[in-house]
């Protein structure tokens, strides 16, 4: 059988918590490969993102364009992608390559996560590129995923406090051509943590809240791993279940880490790495 490809587009989080660094963390962990393309470069920590870089749109094209030419993708994520610009050329790669994917029998499908804002309040996508993000990607879309905060911005709305609320932003997002919405509710307040998926098969996901600083790429790690499941021939929904529980168990194990002094990454390896008969002494 066939190893299962997942591509990312996204930006380096140089803190590895985030952006490419958690995707590809993600995809190992879940079983699948991983490739990337990088849309921009930050300077980052736990603390703070310090500097942005954006990498050129023809070097992000010639990215996409060389893991296409070689590697059978089998689903692709999108996260923090940068200006009009670099989005328009995302979007027009994504439709040669998908639309070649399909006169071969194969669909590839596409998870965007609208990386809109850092852990640490910093500002990922230039309020300019909101409108192409909408134009040009939803209608690639085959699930968007995002936190309150990004779906009110998308609409322009308060952030949902409801269940109810969540399921008419997520239909408001449906309209605007995104194929199905993933409405992330751990900005929201109470004991329990929920995920609506709003689509042709809705599911709601339910968990305790984990009270822990250390949940830095939490939104990248749960749409790629949805993109893994994907990958490996899952349902959507059940694509969502098995990111759902998994991104629970890795954000339970994160303060085994003991990593930064800000917002410490979740535990990707939480599965895999050996539990810690003692914790590390940190370097004086």
């Amino acid at each position: 059988m066939a190893q299962a490809i997942a591509l990312t587009i996204a930006g380096s989080d140089s803190g590895g918590g985030a952006g490419i660094q958690a995707d590809l963390k993600t995809f190992s962990a879940l079983g699948a490969y991983g490739a990337s393309v990088i849309t921009a470069i930050t300077a980052q920590n736990t603390r703070a993102v310090t500097a942005i870089a954006p990498v050129a749109a023809q070097m992000v094209a010639d990215q996409i364009d060389a893991v296409f030419d070689d590697l059978p993708v089998n689903a692709v994520k999108i996260g923090m992608i940068g200006g009009p610009d670099v989005i328009a050329t995302v979007a027009g790669r994504l439709r040669h390559h998908l639309a070649r994917a399909e006169t071969k029998g194969r669909t590839v499908p596409v998870v965007l996560d609208p990386v809109m804002i850092a852990k640490s309040g910093d500002a990922l996508l230039p309020q300019p590129a909101i409108a192409a993000l909408v134009d040009e990607l939803f209608p690639l879309a085959t699930l968007l995923t995002p936190n309150l905060p990004e779906a009110a911005t998308l609409l322009g709305a308060s952030p949902a406090e409801a269940v109810s609320a969540m399921q008419e932003q997520g239909e408001a997002l449906r309209a605007k051509g995104v194929a199905h919405v993933l409405m992330k509710g751990g900005h929201a307040e109470g004991a329990i943590c929920t995920d609506l998926l709003v689509g042709a098969d809705p599911r709601q996901f339910t968990s305790p809240r984990q009270y822990t600083r250390n949940t830095h790429g939490t939104g990248c790690t749960l749409s790629s791993a949805i993109t893994a499941g994907l990958a490996q021939g899952l349902a959507l929904p059940d694509a969502v279940a098995r990111a759902h529980g998994w991104l629970q168990e890795a954000i339970r194990a994160a303060d085994r880490l003991e990593v930064g002094t800000g917002h410490g990454p979740v535990h990707h390896f939480h599965a895999l790495w050996p539990v810690p008969e003692t914790g590390l002494r940190a370097a004086e």
